[in-house]
């Protein structure tokens, strides 16, 4: 049985590498991992991901979707902390518009961050990991994932790709003592629907009062659960898709 850990120091002496950490969830997952005890690779295709770099944080500017770019990013982990033992693929875009209206080049600008990215840094995170025996794989998903909203097509499709394939990657990585799981997140106040709408995060506060709870998520809070998954404290959860959506999914289903 795997020891149990406090909670400041739950991902102690760990390598993470979390995607789209400039701001939002990303920014809260990265920041709070440091501040417990791991070495971070924080990476974004935003410059103001370079805002992050301390002792035992650094930043790579790429674009998740670019081929190579995934072995880049688990190389830095291996070359500069010696190993990697923690992925969080948080990057994620999301484009209001309804299927009529939505373009080849807009459908595979969000499947190719959503879903190609984070295949392409799973594949190669769990490479390195498998040289350790170990490693937890963390990906954000949503309860799009499991429930249908108009005007959001390419976005639902792609969370709800992410589940199936955190389900699929767990099964195949378990045997060499990798865990994979998601998180179903509801509205948090971010910057995500910033480049289409000023509003974005004024938006996402608005709405998110429709959850049972009545109100939306600060990306600490889901940061917290990142940070629990890929701890030894979560060494039973495998393949999972832990909702933390405030009760949406509860009034939803």
């Amino acid at each position: 049985m795997t020891n149990i850990v406090n909670t400041v120091n739950e991902v102690e002496g760990k390598v993470a590498i979390v995607t789209g950490a400039a701001s939002g969830i990303g920014r809260a997952i990265a920041e709070l991992l440091h501040s417990r005890g791991a070495k971070v690779v924080a990476e974004d295709i935003d410059p103001a991901v370079k805002d992050l770099e301390r002792d035992g944080l650094i930043a790579l500017i790429a674009d998740i979707t670019v081929d190579g770019v995934a072995k880049q990013a688990v190389s830095l982990a291996v070359d500069t902390f010696g190993k990697l033992d923690i992925l969080v693929n948080n990057a994620g875009r999301i484009l209001y518009k309804n299927m009529v209206d939505l373009s080849r080049e807009e459908w595979e600008w969000q499947m190719q961050t959503n879903v190609t990215g984070a295949f392409l840094h799973s594949r190669e995170a769990q490479k390195g990991m498998m040289k350790n025996g170990s490693g937890a794989i963390v990906n954000i998903a949503s309860y799009a994932s499991y429930f249908a909203f108009p005007g959001i097509a390419a976005y639902t499709a792609s969370k709800g790709a992410i589940a199936q394939m955190t389900r699929t990657q767990a099964l195949e990585a378990i045997e060499h003592n990798i865990r994979v799981n998601a998180i179903g997140v509801g509205d948090v106040v971010t910057n995500l629907l910033n480049h289409f709408r000023d509003d974005g995060r004024e938006f996402l506060a608005e709405h998110g009062q429709n959850a049972p709870i009545g109100r939306a998520a600060d990306p600490k809070e889901i940061a917290e659960i990142v940070a629990f998954l890929a701890s030894d404290r979560a060494s039973f959860i495998v393949g999972s898709v832990v909702m933390a959506d405030g009760g949406m999914s509860v009034a939803i289903g």
